[in-house]
């Protein structure tokens, strides 16, 4: 078994593929004709968006919506990144809502992180050293 991809339910498809590629600068791989589902090149693991209406479909309706209003929820995509000031600044541009500006931990990786459009915690890191 591998891990293939992770999906997040979105209120809009296209919104939140523009918003990972000006804030990340995450290109689409895959937007289908109909925009319920679209896919990120982001390396060997795929993120992938589809939309609520999916989501009820999926999953009859049994699962908690990403909200950018209410407490996100305890799962964080992260990102890897040899400057995460520029990362974060450049996230925090083009929408993204700042929860903790970037710091260096005590094993020397830098960490920040955003909120992104739909809601999701996100974490900017530098690698960690070994």
């Amino acid at each position: 078994m591998k891990f293939g991809y992770t999906i997040v339910y979105v209120s809009s498809v296209a919104d939140t593929l523009t918003f990972y590629k000006d804030a990340f600068g995450f290109e689409t791989r895959f937007l289908h004709e109909s925009g319920q589902y679209g896919e990120l090149n982001t390396g060997e693991t795929v993120l992938a968006f589809a939309s609520h209406d999916m989501g009820e479909m999926n999953l009859d309706g049994h699962y908690q919506k990403t909200d950018p209003n209410a407490t996100p929820l305890g799962v964080e995509l992260v990102f890897v990144t040899d400057d995460v000031a520029l990362a974060y600044a450049k996230s925090v541009a083009a929408g993204a809502v700042s929860v903790k500006e970037p710091i260096t931990k005590p094993w020397g990786q830098v960490v920040a992180y955003v909120r992104s459009i739909e809601g999701s915690l996100i974490e900017l890191c530098s690698p960690v050293s070994g």
